[in-house]
């Protein structure tokens, strides 16, 4: 992984205590996140990515955390489901419609946590996602804050190549912002995110 996603879980962790709860995690697909719910009562784990949830079960089978897990294949608008805390795994910046989806998740759970980049992040920017995090971030402020806290750490890679093989998938203008890379080696870029409960 690009980045210290041990140091990521920790600090969510600290955040929340998930500890026994009921949790609908939206964004799951892939796995790389799971080790908060070692403690947690059960998940739910929602994607509309088949293939993401593919690499979830491959993750959960792993960490033999796979009798924790619910899977299910679902655009998060249609889900139907009761838990603790619904949480929302660095996606909210990618739903279409952010406040929707807020809304939508306090009717399925008393807390709401949002972990997501920050829209200061370099790292935003060289993904071309800046302004879609701006747009989520938006709507976070439209419901009161129980807390939050930001976070730095940075994105690693060995090389261009790995580099360009991460990011390339997010179109010609992240392929554009990443060429000042080109002949460098253990590239390091910044990278902001924030934990805000609802």
């Amino acid at each position: 992984m690009a980045t210290d996603v041990r140091k990521i879980i920790d600090n969510l962790l600290a955040f929340y205590d998930f500890t026994n709860q009921t949790i609908i995690s939206v964004g799951a697909g892939g796995g790389q996140f799971i080790e908060y719910g070692r403690h947690a009562k059960s998940l739910f784990a929602v994607d509309n990515d088949q293939e993401a949830l593919v690499r979830l079960e491959d993750n959960l089978q792993k960490s033999q955390l796979a009798h924790k897990f619910t899977l299910i294949h679902s655009d998060f608008y249609q889900v139907n489901l009761k838990g603790d805390v619904v949480l929302f795994e660095f996606c909210l910046h990618e739903m279409e419609n952010p406040e929707t989806a807020i809304r939508h998740a306090m009717t399925l759970a008393p807390n709401v946590i949002i972990a997501d980049h920050s829209p200061c992040s370099e790292w935003a920017y060289i993904v071309d996602e800046r302004e879609k995090v701006t747009t989520s971030t938006e709507a976070i402020a439209l419901f009161p804050v129980k807390k939050s806290q930001q976070h730095n750490s940075v994105q690693l890679f060995q090389s261009y190549e790995e580099l360009f093989q991460k990011v390339s998938v997010q179109g010609e203008k992240t392929i554009e912002r990443i060429k000042d890379y080109k002949e460098q080696q253990d590239i390091t870029i910044p990278m902001s995110y924030s934990f805000t409960q609802l």
